[in-house]
């Protein structure tokens, strides 16, 4: 090998006619050195030369099949450990908790294109892909995996699905966890993954051979199949925690630059996991728009979910900015603004940022108000009559300054929290197997169990809770707005009662192909399909007069929403929330029942004409001009 001093551009490893390039972000390092590896054990080191901020060399003849780490020596108070080997932050090839020193291989993407679904069409489906496929009902030949999700696009497509929300990928460690499961007295794992470590290099835990190559082949075929990808990324906090032994790349590369730290040099935990990324330091910003960058011109995601992105609007003091440098840089990035960007508008500290994300940029948000207002009304909750209605016309008291219900991303629930089973069947969460005494999770679900506290065999019971799935799914794909369904709530898949499984990697968080009911897969396809087909359920700006009718009792104590969309076809949908069955006069027209929650699953396109609307208690229904053509 011989050794030159390099360059300090690119960061990261790369190669520059025929020389092996590495280079690295430190502004206070006073020493860096670069640690070759073979199958695990050292057999170089080599110190760097620093341009500005940038440490950098350059080795020609490098050997194939190296890995490669960093060790860096600074001040004490930075918290350097000059005997830590780090792994590069910008790493796109990881094995054995190493760097690999090499180019990702060429990849035939077949002239793939993005599908460039248009905001008000998407149907997104949040999945994990480990869980989605790892139960052995699957039948996959590789579950578990990229390979396995794309096994059963199949299944997706018979939905209507034509976006998927990936948890958390980038790479992390799995095993970094204490935790025990009180129950059977195993470790847990960090199953959902948001714990990340590395920013540039897809999750190894969710391939059989080849991370990189099997996550562009799964991308590369959802979008044969006309499906988006859309990945949850978390840039608010890292893998490395507040664990002063636990030294991975950030904390002994540059602490007080990748972190927000207090004036005693503790880490700030406006992300509840303990650290947070200093993500509007000049050189933090670039790292994460290189990455932002990187999956989306090489692995060709079509947009990003941001957890707790809040964060994104902090300084470097933890303070938030009307101006935030990063969201600045993002809207005027020209590879960036192409792909969606859905923000969780929050952190785990108290800045809660619910509409204010769209005046940054082309956002969508989570919308959790969404969330909680359906939960409380459809349950039966006085005096939500009115909230109700307008986050079915798609949050205009949110996203006014928008102008649009496309800002909102409607749902009811999330990998975080109760599945729609447990919302209907669980009053109290039950999370004793997360080994935290029950004190983890949200105490504040707005459920109703319908009667029994989780399983039961009263017909009556399960007949309300299979009626409330129905209201809530229903409510979800006829709201203005992006409607965003979980994975297992297409069969009702239940966790008893546990809202916070993130260390469950098992049957608790696993897809169980084996549960599968065709009567609700028609149901929801057909639901998909319906809100496909009509336009009014899809408007790209906020209802007027002129667009809509309501038949509703204002008053605070109605449990009824009544409505009529005035398009072509007409569609009037109501939801009686009560516990008393209601009739109800329909408007001048030839009305033709579509579907009734009352009518366990079924779909009905030819029903008779109807000049009232009966509802029995906790039902909903849709009902459509008979002059219209059946969808």
């Amino acid at each position: 090998m011989k050794i030159t001093i390099g360059v300090p551009h690119p960061l990261g490893f790369s190669m520059q006619n025929g020389m092996a390039n590495f280079a690295l972000f430190s502004a206070h390092a006073e020493k860096v050195t670069l640690g070759l590896f073979q199958n695990g054990h050292p057999i170089k080191e080599i110190p760097l030369q620093k341009t500005g901020d940038v440490w950098h060399v350059g080795i020609e003849g490098l050997p194939e099949n190296l890995e490669y780490a960093y060790r860096c020596d600074g001040p004490k108070d930075h918290l350097y450990k000059p005997d830590a080997w780090l792994i590069d932050p910008r790493a796109k090839l990881v094995r054995n908790l190493r760097a690999v020193a090499a180019m990702p291989a060429p990849f035939d993407w077949e002239g793939d294109a993005p599908p460039r679904i248009r905001k008000e069409d998407l149907i997104i489906y949040e999945m994990h892909v480990r869980g989605f496929t790892k139960h052995p009902s699957s039948g996959v030949q590789h579950p578990g995996t990229y390979l396995g999700v794309i096994e059963k696009i199949p299944h997706l497509k018979k939905l209507g699905i034509n976006a998927v929300e990936l948890m958390p990928l980038f790479g992390f460690d799995p095993t970094y966890t204490k935790k025990i499961n009180p129950k059977t007295g195993q470790k847990l794992v960090n199953y959902w993954g948001y714990n990340t470590l590395h920013f540039f290099a897809p999750m190894a835990w969710y391939a059989e051979k080849d991370p990189l190559a099997e996550f562009k082949t799964l991308v590369r075929e959802l979008h044969k199949n006309g499906i988006e990808v859309i990945l949850d990324v978390v840039y608010n906090h890292t893998g490395e925690e507040n664990d002063l032994s636990y030294y991975v790349h950030f904390r002994g590369i540059d602490n007080c630059v990748y972190y927000i730290l207090s004036p005693d040099g503790h880490y700030m935990n406006y992300t509840g996991c303990w650290n947070t990324v200093n993500a509007n330091h000049p050189a933090v910003s670039r790292f994460i728009l290189d990455s932002l960058r990187y999956w989306v011109e090489e692995m060709h995601v079509d947009g990003f979910r941001f957890d707790l992105a809040s964060i994104f609007t902090r300084d470097p003091k933890g303070l938030p900015l009307s101006h935030p440098p990063l969201l600045d840089l993002m809207n005027q990035d020209p590879v960036l603004k192409k792909v969606k960007w859905i923000a969780e508008a929050w952190d785990a500290a108290g800045l809660y940022q619910l509409g204010s994300f769209p005046k940054w940029g082309p956002w969508s948000e989570w919308n959790g108000h969404y969330r909680d207002t359906v939960r409380r009304f459809l349950k039966g909750d006085a005096g939500h009559a009115g909230s109700f209605a307008s986050v079915q016309c798609g949050s205009e008291m949110i996203y006014a300054s928008s102008k649009t219900p496309l800002s909102s991303v409607n749902f009811i629930t999330a990998h975080d929290g109760y599945t729609l089973r447990d919302l209907v069947s669980y009053q109290s969460k039950h999370n004793l197997e997360n080994g935290e005494e029950n004190r983890d999770g949200n105490n504040q679900n707005d459920s109703w169990n319908c009667g029994v506290e989780g399983e039961t065999k009263d017909p009556a019971i399960l007949a309300l809770r299979e009626r409330q799935m129905r209201n809530f799914l229903l409510a979800l794909f006829v709201a203005q707005g992006i409607p965003m369904l979980f994975m297992g709530d297409e069969y009702g898949h239940t966790r008893y009662g546990n809202n916070n499984p993130y260390g469950q990697d098992n049957e608790l968080n696993w897809f169980l192909w084996n549960q599968q009911d065709e009567k609700k897969l028609l149901f929801l396809s057909s639901l998909i399909a319906f809100r496909k087909q009509h336009p009014a359920l899809r408007h790209t700006q906020f209802l007027v007069d002129a667009e809509v009718n309501w038949f509703t009792n204002w008053d605070a104590h109605s449990h009824g929403v009544a409505y009529q969309l005035k398009a072509a076809p007409s569609l009037y949908i109501a939801f009686n929330a009560s516990a008393q069955t209601v009739t109800l006069p329909l408007p001048k027209g030839n009305w033709q029942s579509v579907v009734n929650t009352a009518d366990d699953w079924q779909w009905n396109t030819k029903g008779p004409l109807l000049t009232t609307l009966q509802l029995i208690p906790y039902s909903a229904s849709i009902l459509q001009e008979s002059s219209s053509p059946n969808f």
